[in-house]
């Protein structure tokens, strides 16, 4: 083991008992405890006196570290939650058959002190984009659920060499969300509608819809979310949780299922900015090659702002309040100026330029990438093996019509101008120049530390025969500049959560993380989902 996983392990675990002031996992109930150290509640999120709804890594790994907790006591736990708790929300499709084992590899490891880093022993959850070896990776798509494929994603790849234990593959939105006109975010042929679970009749929003619902729920400790645009963070602030967008390359895309190489990242979501940080810690970096995945230098530098947050005083945050959001949203945003303002930050209303643009190139460029990127993907995997064959699947199985039919996208993408067309290379030149300068100016005009803006309004009703209504702005000048974003919750309107977007610039990712670690603390917004069937009628939240 590496010199530089065991020194970013030990800061991660010497800092824990600072952290009790402000972070969230310092409020663990104590319950009555079966033989096992769980509580004797059904579908209870305690553990040994662990809270597992506001735990942090640190704090499991401090325990583990004394031997008051094992991995496989902490697997169990979410195991028990997934049979008790996701049948209200459908947000997993699988578990793996080896999580048990894996957590066990753990426990050896820490009785002999070589823990691998921050991850070893924790439960994750993929999204059913993402390469394994071991279990089916479809996309959400029928034709894609036959054999595993041949080798997991690179990011896999890390978290196995750091010791993670993969539980298991959350639903996601079909072809995330880049099949039809109007389509239904949660919902796919293979696994069907994923629920909010704070009002269940709700939309989870965006194609890491599975990741997101299930992190609400404490379903895993952390999840791994995909973007293009909004992916990652919209799901995250609609169910209450955190979720980082990484700069464009800092994750590796080699084995999940892309749209575009252009704006495509995977990237950590959890319930609190430490853990966050700590799983990106772990899936950064250049494509492995067996190396120690949590012993290189971002992994380092990630750790350090995951576990020492910034502090607001002096801080500049630039507010584009997006009142196309909503009134609830926008009176939201105002509390949060005020309450960042009251730790001492300077908070500024700004609008970034170039917006209307934007929206304009994006989806066609998208087209065009997607058409080059799926063909090649597809031709590594059993089942179709290019976009033109995706599509004559689609008419000629039916189970892909049952929540909606259309696959316009799909039918747009392969009639797009090739990527080698000078029509779409102007395309992306000037979406790639106008976004980066919509936030670089931005930020340089006004002398900010970042820009922040909601993520997302409250959720609107799931509906196959309407789709979404999910015309959300926010996310869009991170995804496409290939800037990092990060979603932490804000508060609530009525019952469902809204999220507070940071944007900032390219490859500040640790800096925007030790920041959303000091906003989180400041607004201290989460709280545990009641799985309401619904709202009383005319009622936004």
């Amino acid at each position: 083991m590496k010199k530089r996983s065991v020194a970013a392990l030990t800061a991660a675990l010497a800092v824990a008992p600072l952290l009790a002031a402000g972070v969230p996992g310092q409020r663990a109930m104590a319950a009555e405890s079966g033989a096992d150290g769980s509580s004797s509640r059904a579908g209870s999120t305690v553990l040994r006196g662990i809270d597992l709804d506001t735990v942090t890594i640190p704090e499991l790994q401090a325990r583990m570290k004394r031997g008051d907790l094992t991995s496989s006591q902490l697997t169990l736990a979410y195991l028990q939650r997934i049979r008790t708790v996701d049948p209200k929300i459908n947000a997993v499709l699988r578990t793996s058959p080896t999580a048990l084992s894996q957590a066990l590899a753990s426990d050896a490891r820490h009785r002999l002190g070589k823990v691998r880093g921050p991850l070893d022993g924790i439960p994750v959850l993929l999204k059913d984009n993402v390469n394994t070896r071991d279990m089916p990776t479809t996309a959400g798509s029928l034709a894609l659920a036959g054999s595993p494929p041949a080798t997991d994603a690179d990011l896999v790849t890390r978290l196995r060499a750091a010791g993670a234990v993969i539980l298991g593959k959350a639903n996601m939105s079909e072809w995330a969300n880049f099949r039809a006109a109007k389509p239904t975010s949660g919902w796919s042929a293979v696994g069907g509608q994923t629920r909010n679970p704070y009002v269940l009749d709700r939309n989870p929003c965006g194609s890491s819809s599975g990741s997101a619902a299930a992190l609400a729920a404490s379903l895993a400790q952390v999840a791994i979310g995909t973007e293009t645009d909004g992916s990652i963070v919209c799901p995250a602030g609609m169910n209450g949780v955190v979720g980082h967008k990484p700069s464009l390359g800092l994750v590796s895309q080699s084995g999940v299922v892309p749209i575009s190489a252009e704006q495509d990242t995977a990237g950590p979501m959890a319930r609190n900015v430490i853990d966050t940080a700590l799983t990106l810690s772990v899936i950064s970096g250049a494509d492995t090659a067996g190396t120690d995945a949590a012993g290189t230098d971002a992994a380092f530098g990630l750790t350090a702002a995951a576990t020492q947050p910034a502090g607001l005083r002096g801080k500049r945050i630039g507010l584009w309040r997006l009142p196309s959001l909503g009134p609830d949203v926008d009176a939201l945003m105002t509390r949060t100026a005020s309450r960042l303002r009251a730790a001492g930050a300077q908070v500024i209303e700004v609008t970034p330029p170039h917006q209307a643009r934007l929206a304009e190139l994006e989806f066609p460029a998208l087209l065009s990438e997607f058409h080059r990127d799926i063909d090649t993907y597809l031709s590594s995997r059993n089942g179709p093996r290019d976009l033109a064959a995706l599509i004559e699947f689609n008419r000629t199985h039916p189970a892909e019509q049952t929540c909606f039919s259309g696959q316009e996208l799909f039918e747009l993408a392969l009639a797009a101008p090739s990527t080698t067309d000078p029509r779409y290379q102007a395309m992306r030149a000037e979406l790639d120049d106008l976004s980066r300068r919509s936030i670089d100016e931005t930020m340089a005009a006004h002398r900010l530390d970042a820009i922040a803006s909601p993520t997302n309004p409250p959720a609107w009703t799931t509906d196959c025969s309407r789709g979404d209504n999910d015309v959300i702005p926010s996310s869009t000048p991170a995804a496409v500049s290939g800037y990092p974003s990060l979603s932490i919750p804000a508060g609530f309107v009525g019952e469902l959560p809204v999220g507070l977007l940071l944007m900032s610039g390219n490859h500040q990712d640790a800096r925007l993380l030790a920041l959303g670690a000091a906003v989180e603390q400041r607004l201290n917004a989460w709280r545990a989902p009641r799985y309401l069937p619904s709202l009383p009628s005319g009622t936004t939240g």
